[in-house]
């Protein structure tokens, strides 16, 4: 059966604007993923998954105009001691970036390996994409591994001295970047990536992970300052026999963004968290939508999704666990929670659970509501003045979010980055 009429020309539309890179050995799976997108056709609200957030300025041929955020605040991480990766608008800045040589990872680009025959990325690039569009059709993922022509592929073989930081500078109000990323972390290996910076004004971008059996990897993405970039991210991850994957995410800002992760666990006893913070002002709409399947025996997920929302912001978390049959003794935990700080805002959730064995422990729980007024009394009545005390509770509310992050270090910068974004909007 055909797309809808308006489905087809939104998707021809938008296809009608690109040009599919060509040559190397990516060369199949760009085509593969473009065919992906032709029959599935981009997003519409009439989509299961996309009835909370409109998806109309994503997919549009034309680009909304984004300003770019000026301000006397330092980039996020500059504090730390990491090996820099610079895209400005989603291109790669060498002259910006730190020497791509470290021990324990080989970091190429994807641009680069376009023009070879013979990359390992070629066994990765697309391929947990494509296994992520089922039972779900993600097509702005497809979208991207047809049409990105840039990005990193990360081959992580020890332990590196020190994390890899993937820069991303807005500088153009009317840029459009799609970017692409590849990571594959070998058995007992072990690294971190951060992430920061608006990048464009509209950004694309795709992350496919790999770890192998006793692997690890720890991501933390910071996305804000620039309020009118719109955003969609697509994170796919794969974990072997006892691995470990976590991720954090931080939001500040941005009219739009809608961050997937789809992580399948198909190794024993592996472990995955995946953790979100977000605080939201105004013409803010923030969707975080998560798919984590168990596949394996004894494995644990976590989702921990905090979001605190006012003047009119709108928050939504759409959450599944999917634990297959012989999956037992699965722990698997999701929670989503929002503090609305007015009357104006709204935090929409749809949490699920699928399960199909019978030795498991699992839960999910979700809850909206406001300051806690007694608390709010118990700290003013001690001389807290009302907009510390408010603070004070909102930074509390989110705390179980940043906990997940396992550097202590990180974890402090990012409390700070949030007390400083509420003491500038009381």
């Amino acid at each position: 059966m055909g797309l809808p009429d308006v489905k087809q020309s939104a998707t021809e539309a938008r296809l009608a604007a690109m040009t599919l890179p060509e040559g190397g050995c990516l060369k199949a799976a760009r085509q593969a993923a473009l065919s992906r997108v032709q029959t599935m056709g981009l997003p519409g609200r009439r989509d299961e998954y996309w009835k909370y957030t409109r998806p109309d300025t994503l997919i549009s041929a034309e680009v909304s105009k984004a300003s770019v955020f000026a301000s006397d605040e330092a980039p996020m991480f500059n504090e730390f001691d990491r090996l820099r990766i610079v895209f400005v608008d989603g291109v790669y800045d060498a002259e910006a970036s730190d020497d791509l040589s470290l021990e324990g990872v080989r970091i190429d680009r994807i641009a680069d390996i376009c023009c070879q025959d013979i990359h390992w990325a070629k066994d990765l690039y697309g391929v947990l994409e494509a296994r992520g569009q089922s039972p779900v059709q993600r097509p702005l993922a497809a979208f991207n591994t047809a049409f990105a022509q840039d990005g990193v592929a990360i081959h992580v073989t020890g332990k590196p001295s020190k994390p890899i930081n993937l820069v991303y500078v807005h500088s153009d109000e009317m840029s459009d970047a799609i970017l692409h990323h590849v990571i594959r972390v070998e058995a007992g290996a072990e690294a971190t990536i951060l992430e920061n910076g608006p990048a464009a004004s509209r950004f694309n971008k795709c992350m496919e992970i790999d770890i192998a059996d006793t692997g690890k990897l720890h991501l933390v993405r910071a996305q804000g300052r620039d309020h009118e970039r719109r955003a969609a991210t697509h994170l796919f991850a794969r974990l072997g026999t006892e691995s470990t994957f976590k991720s954090f995410t931080l939001t500040v800002n941005g009219v739009l963004t809608r961050n997937e992760a789809v992580i399948e666990l198909t190794g024993d006893d592996a472990i995955a968290h995946i953790a979100g913070a977000c605080v939201g002002d105004g013409d803010f709409h923030h969707d975080d939508t998560v798919f984590i399947t168990h596949d394996a025996v004894n494995c644990e997920s976590r989702q921990v999704f905090k979001k605190v929302l006012r003047n009119g912001a709108t928050g939504v978390f759409q959450g599944k666990i999917l634990v297959k049959a012989d999956a037992q003794k699965t722990d698997g935990y999701q929670i989503s929670q929002s503090l609305l700080l007015d009357d104006d805002s709204q935090f929409l959730a749809k949490p699920e659970l699928e399960i199909y064995a019978d030795d498991v422990i699992c839960s999910h729980g979700s809850t909206t509501g406001a300051i806690d007024e007694e608390a709010l009394f118990y700290l003013r009545s001690r001389g807290v003045p009302i907009d510390d005390a408010t603070d004070l509770l909102t930074l509390a509310f989110l705390a179980e979010a940043v906990d997940e992050v396992e550097d202590t270090a990180v974890a402090e910068a990012i409390v700070a980055r949030l007390e400083g974004w509420l003491s500038r909007r009381r």
